[in-house]
Parts: C-alpha cells; structure tokens; sequence
C-alpha cells in the first residue's frame, strides 16, 4: 500500500526505531538484584515492555511476587532505582534495527516531517537520540511524561499533529505495539505496524494498522 498527500510520520522508539530491550532489561535486573530478588530472563523482560517505565517495573514487582498496588512506597523506590540503572545504561547493549537509520533519513529528505512520540520519559530520550545521531531527524518529540496522557490515548498524536500544523489525515502512525495502533485508531490516524518488536507476544495484525510491514526499509514503498 502506497499513503496519499502524507506530509508527517509519526514513529514510536522502542520496540519501532531502537530494540532497547537488552538495557532494559539490565536495569529491571539491576533493581531486583537491589532489591534482593532473583534476575529474570530477557526474554521475559520483552514482553513487559512498551507501556512506559511505571509499568515495566510494576510488572517485574509482579512477576517476583509483589503487589505493587497494596505497596505503593515499595514501587516508588523500585522505580527510582530502575530509572537510575537505566540513566546509566541506556546505550550500553541496546541498537537501531536494521535500516533505521538510512530509512530515516531518505524519508527527511524526501520532504516529510518525522515526528518521534514514545512513552518512554523525556530524561532518556535526548541521550538516546544523540548517541545514535538521531536528534536532528525528528521535528518534535514527545515523551510518556510529556503531557497528562500516553499513548494508547490520542492526545500525544493530536497534540504532535497541532504542534507541526498537520492535519490527522496528513500523518501516519508508525509503531510495533497495538498502544501506537489503538492510538493512530482513537485519533483517526492511518497506522503502519512492525512484526518485529514488543507486541506482548501479540501479532501486530491483530490491532488491524493500515499495513504491516516485517522490515522497517519496507516503509520507502508506502510514501
């Protein structure tokens, strides 16, 4: 599928642009460690990502046999010291997908906005950005602590849409989870979902994006 008269792409950054899993789930280590309790696996950690930082550390509380709900003090210094490891590791094992990059930065130069809205908090978006060279790419980015609501909300999308002076018609959601989906839905934004990132184990097709694509360079055939 070809988009007509796009003039935005919207991307989410875990999961979509950058597989962060590796420094993710280093620092959720870390913290449980910390904490006294065992490590979990990576994979495990995979799919507990992709709601934002609250709630990957609420789900390895979880996963440990603690209800983060009836201990609120217990959660909050986990996830002081989750988003410490995490400052100090935000680069350390994690990588762009294949074709990131380059894709990136045909489409720039093809006359597109590209936007980033990702729930991940602001602190650690910029040094991610600038360690990959990304930070000139994008003409807004938007965090999960950017505004009162993340994504699957549409207000990141239609806050980025207003900001930019695009119509929601004119832009295109790009994501891997059904939170970027649901949201491009609730905004009556057209999606394009990635197979391979964090889903929850769910496929992408399921949330039913516009189109699904398994490579991120595939998205030079839908402008």
């Amino acid at each position: 599928m070809q988009f007509d008269n796009k003039t935005l792409v919207i991307f989410d950054l875990d999961g979509t642009l950058l597989d962060s899993a590796p420094d993710l789930a280093l620092a959720i280590n870390l913290m449980l460690t910390d904490l006294g309790f065992e490590a979990a696996p990576e994979p495990v950690i995979r799919s507990w990502v992709g709601n934002g930082a609250q709630t990957l550390v609420s789900r390895a509380l979880q996963y440990c046999g603690c209800d983060s709900s009836q201990d609120s003090s217990h959660f909050n210094d986990a996830l002081v010291i989750f988003l410490a490891h995490y400052q100090a590791h935000l680069t350390t094992h994690s990588v762009l997908y294949n074709g990131v990059f380059d894709t990136l930065m045909q489409l720039k130069q093809s006359g597109l906005q590209l936007a980033l809205v990702t729930n991940k908090p602001m602190r650690f978006i910029d040094p991610i950005l600038s360690a990959f060279k990304l930070r000139d790419v994008f003409s807004i980015t938007l965090g999960g602590d950017s505004l009162a609501v993340k994504k699957p909300h549409p207000e990141p999308l239609l806050h980025t849409c207003e900001q930019l002076g695009t119509s929601v018609e004119q832009a295109v959601m790009v994501g891997d989870s059904k939170n970027d989906i649901l949201a491009a839905k609730a905004a009556n934004m057209q999606s394009v979902g990635l197979t391979y990132g964090y889903n929850y184990n769910e496929a992408i097709s399921l949330q039913s994006p516009d189109v699904v694509l398994d490579e991120f360079s595939h998205l030079l055939q839908c402008f």
